[in-house]
């Protein structure tokens, strides 16, 4: 379901829903508060996952999920596929025309309680490494909240993740307080057998569920 303008306002923050009763047993259940997951998809064989991805997060009670894509990342999916909102690079120029329009990068990072990029490719690691952002996806991080997990999959070839500089880059993004959920070892899609698959879409959900547990006020 790829982004239109007029879907801009269901990236507002949530309000509280308060019933008018003031029994205790209404107390108790005040608010009904969605938790906003933003996933984002990059250039990965690894990204053929993610219709599966979306349905496992839909499936925990409570969450809202938006995706966020690179172009290349568009080669691996339908967008029909996809039961949530799409927002890509061309959705970031085409919603702004004047000042007081929307900065789609900056009303994501304050619509997202979590981030998951799942897959992460080698190229967008790099950028993520470095502070660079020349997309809608690597905006969004350079502008992330830090008070906010932001997790991320490595997936690339296994010649490319024992690429010296790979886990210089891991590093960083560990250091910026980013949570890695790492790679598995297995037959890739090229033949090569070892490290660099994404991390089974199983426990990508399972880890978005701890994180979640550990959330005050979910």
């Amino acid at each position: 379901m790829e982004a239109r303008n007029s879907e801009l306002p269901s990236l507002k923050a949530p309000e509280l829903q308060v019933e008018p009763s003031t029994s205790c047993q209404a107390a108790a259940s005040l608010v009904e508060r969605k938790f906003h997951v933003l996933v984002g998809v990059t250039g990965s064989v690894a990204a053929l996952k993610l219709p599966l991805l979306v349905s496992g997060l839909l499936d925990i009670p409570g969450l809202e999920v938006a995706v966020v894509t690179t172009e290349r990342a568009k080669h691996f999916y339908s967008p029909q596929d996809v039961p949530v909102t799409l927002y890509s690079d061309a959705d970031e120029w085409e919603m702004w025309n004047c000042r007081s329009d929307p900065v789609l990068h900056i009303d994501l990072r304050r619509w997202a309680d979590l981030m998951l990029i799942a897959p992460l490719d080698a190229n967008t690691l790099g950028k993520l490494a470095s502070g660079i952002c020349d997309n809608l996806l690597t905006c969004v991080v350079r502008a992330w909240d830090h008070s906010k997990p932001l997790l991320f999959c490595p997936a690339m070839n296994t010649a490319m993740w024992e690429h010296p500089i790979t886990s210089q880059q891991v590093g960083q993004l560990k250091a910026f307080g980013y949570i890695e959920i790492p790679c598995v070892s297995k037959k890739l899609v090229c033949g090569d057998q070892g490290l660099g698959a994404m991390a089974e879409v199983k426990t990508i959900v399972d880890k978005v569920k701890e994180i979640l547990c550990q959330r005050d006020g979910f």
